[in-house]
This record gives structure tokens, C-alpha cells and sequence, in this order.
């Protein structure tokens, strides 16, 4: 049975209406990877430096623990040696016993992270910006990055990091017994 000539453009145009809204929905691709490949070690460490001394690992000193951090770009601008980074931050607090890894805290939140180039080349936190908890949040984020999904990061690569951090072996167990 042959369709219409009609049926083919109605059918099409559907066709392209769902790639825009899910390439729109997705967010954008366009982050320049030389740059983020250039601060996402800043950040990550940043993350993990203003983490510290918090979080329920902190009460138990024998699980050394400490937090390990992963952002993903949401959006990112650089202008005149400033850069505005939209991530999303996954961080968890990990320690160690008895060959097991223990998962003891994590926060998920996405944020906007301003850094500035130094004179050597290197990149600086100058400040980082985050939804208020409680009612606010959706609103924050909706606000600063608009209808753009913040999902949820892989865990598996910052439990992959502890073990190494721990000296554990790949196949440690991950236990949330902090």
C-alpha cells in the first residue's frame, strides 16, 4: 500500500519536530572538550576539598575517610579568562574496613562554578554558586539551566577511585554501614 505524498510530509515533519525536542531536552553538546577536559580536574578537586570535614565518615577516624567528586558539564562559557561552568556535582563519602569499602555520604547538586585563568596557565575556583535547599531548589535550577536535564552521574567511577585511594582491590565490596 503506497502513502500519499501528504502522509509522507506530515509524516516527516513529525520526524524532525521529535530529533529537535530531544536534542533540545538532552542540552547541549557544544562544550568545548579541550576546555572542560582543562578544569574539570580543578573543580573535582575543589568539590572534594570544600566536602572535607564533613559527613558521617568524619565521626569514625579508623575509616580514613575522605570524599571523592565527579562533575559533568551542563553548560560552559569562557570570556576574557573567566569561565562559567553549569555541572552537575556527584560526590560520596568513602572509608575503609577491613578490605571492604564503606560508602558513608553523598550529595548529588548541580551548580555553577566560576573560575579564572592564572598567570601561569592553571585554572582558580574564585566561586561556586548552588540551589538553596527545600523549596527553592527546583526553582534555582529551573532558573539557571533552564528546561536542561540534571541527571544523576555513575557512582561505579568514584567507588572505582576509592578503591584505588584504599588500596582495595577492584572487586572490594561497597557496604553503606558508615
Amino acid at each position: 500500500m503506497a502513502m500519499s505524498a501528504g502522509r509522507w510530509v506530515v509524516g516527516g515533519g513529525a520526524v524532525v519536530v521529535l530529533v529537535v525536542t530531544g536534542a533540545w531536552v538532552r542540552g547541549s553538546t557544544d562544550v568545548d572538550a579541550p576546555l572542560w577536559t582543562e578544569i574539570r580536574p580543578v573543580i573535582e578537586a575543589r568539590l572534594a576539598a570544600d566536602s572535607a570535614g564533613e559527613g558521617p565518615g568524619q565521626d569514625t577516624p579508623a575509616l580514613r575517610a575522605r570524599w571523592f567528586c565527579r562533575a559533568e558539564p551542563l553548560e560552559l562559557e569562557e570570556h576574557a579568562g573567566r569561565v562559567r561552568a553549569g555541572i552537575d556535582a556527584y560526590c560520596l563519602e568513602y572509608g575503609s574496613r577491613d578490605g571492604t569499602l564503606v560508602e558513608c555520604g553523598g550529595s548529588h547538586v548541580p551548580q555553577v562554578v566560576r573560575l579564572r585563568r592564572e598567570p601561569d596557565g592553571g585554572f582558580l575556583v574564585v566561586a561556586r554558586e548552588e540551589p538553596p535547599d527545600g523549596a527553592g531548589y527546583a526553582e534555582w535550577t529551573r532558573h539557571t539551566f533552564g528546561s536542561r536535564p540534571v541527571t544523576a552521574a555513575n557512582s561505579g567511577t568514584l567507588a572505582s577511585e576509592a578503591r584505588t585511594h584504599f588500596g582495595l582491590t577492584a572487586s572490594a565490596p561497597v557496604v553503606q554501614d558508615c
